[in-house]
């Protein structure tokens, strides 16, 4: 079945605004990756999971939740979390009110490498992606990033930001 005469093709200004998103997203990720590792030791998503921990009451959520939180599937956070822990940085345990749960904290040394890691992520973040920007185009992003993901995720499975 040729679906091409159906398809409603992106016009020259669409195209040039998907082709400048995919390029931001292809490389955004891996600058902020490089920063942390080369900072911290840590990857952009281990620090995502800890930065996550950290804003939760007692450091502590059910791995469920904090898969949502670092945007990443239970399995790899699985496979974050155990390397997390051989570094003393995160500690798991069965949920006292619901067994069939894990809960990962955040440990003192995991609380004390994320507020020495923040300031540099936090300055890198600004120049690449704030610092660019007017206060209106920040706010415009915010709302472009909310839209998109309302309809990526229209029941609302992650938490809003």
């Amino acid at each position: 079945m040729d679906d091409t005469a159906e398809a409603q093709w992106l016009d020259a200004e669409e195209r040039a605004a998907w082709l400048s998103l995919v390029g931001l997203l292809m490389r955004l990720g891996p600058a902020l990756d490089a920063q942390l590792r080369r900072d911290a030791g840590l990857t952009l998503f281990e620090y995502s999971v800890m930065a996550g921990l950290s804003e939760q009451p007692e450091r502590t959520m059910r791995m469920s939740e904090l898969a949502a939180v670092a945007e990443g599937s239970l399995s790899r956070l699985s496979q974050v979390v155990a390397r997390l822990e051989r570094k003393g940085f995160v500690r798991r345990a069965a949920d006292p009110s619901d067994g069939r749960y894990t809960l990962a904290t955040l440990t003192d040394d995991g609380w004390t490498a994320v507020v020495a890691t923040a300031p540099s992520h936090v300055a890198e973040v600004r120049r690449l992606v704030l610092d660019p920007l007017t206060r209106g185009q920040i706010k415009q992003l915010g709302a472009i990033g909310r839209r998109i993901g309302d309809v990526i995720d229209p029941n609302g499975a992650c938490p809003p930001a």
